[in-house]
């Protein structure tokens, strides 16, 4: 039986590579894009691979849009699992933490963390009444080595792996797992701003010697999601080539 999988963030980039690939496995989508011409466009690129989709404009930092977005996907029949995925990575190698701009940084933990876990509130009902539901957080590991002139990305992805283990704690009765993924740098549309020093700086010191691709990190979503990963909950599963080691 196929699930019902929401996907926020998912209109291009690495969001869009998850729902591509949960698609192709035979699950049915929602994707959930703040920016309605991303959300049609990526609908369309999925409808015509021949996946079952359904793109619902949403704010994540918006409790009445995603108060929508849970009502329409109850209407579809209720979420299976949750990627949140959604975030803002503006700001790579910019500003020291006592130069950052107050409201950017208010701006960037609103849609990173405080987004994640709203839409986590409201679709959770759903996901408790499906008997198998389960959460993939989409963190950072940025958040694990501390990366400089970066403090308002690293302290929301921070916040988010935190979050990751609270949500397992409090889930886990109610038989929903909830797990995250830290993906390294991957050069999607986001990513388009960032210095090319960063690049060169996970270049130097990934173990596996190649750049990392969307679909790298969409490959362990879909693990996480799986009954593969069935008894695997409240974790962090870094993603980046071994550029970081726990």
């Amino acid at each position: 039986m196929s699930r019902l999988v929401v996907v926020t963030g998912a209109g291009r980039g690495l969001g869009f590579a998850i729902a591509q690939r949960l698609g192709a496995a035979g699950d049915r989508l929602v994707i959930a894009e703040v920016r309605a011409e991303l959300a049609e466009s990526a609908e369309s690129s999925l409808r015509q691979q021949g996946y079952d989709v359904t793109s619902v404009v949403t704010d994540i930092a918006d409790v009445r849009s995603v108060r929508a977005l849970a009502r329409r996907v109850d209407d579809l029949g209720g979420a299976d699992a949750l990627v949140n995925n959604a975030a803002l990575a503006d700001g790579v190698g910019g500003d020291t933490f006592w130069e950052l701009d107050e409201e950017f940084f208010q701006r960037v933990m609103n849609v990173n963390a405080y987004g994640t876990w709203l839409v986590s509130k409201h679709l959770f009902p759903q996901l408790a009444r499906s008997g198998r539901g389960a959460i993939v957080n989409v963190a950072s590991d940025a958040a694990l080595y501390g990366s400089p002139r970066l403090v308002h990305y690293v302290g929301s992805k921070g916040a988010v792996t935190a979050m990751t283990r609270t949500m397992a704690r409090d889930a886990g009765g109610h038989g929903v797992r909830v797990n995250a993924v830290a993906p390294g740098l991957t050069r999607v549309e986001a990513t388009e701003s960032v210095p090319d020093s960063r690049y060169r700086l996970y270049a130097d010191n990934q173990v596996l010697g190649r750049e990392q691709t969307p679909d790298d990190v969409a490959g362990t979503v879909q693990f996480l999601l799986s009954d593969a990963a069935g008894y695997i909950t409240g974790q962090t599963l870094v993603v980046d080539g071994g550029f970081v080691m726990n």
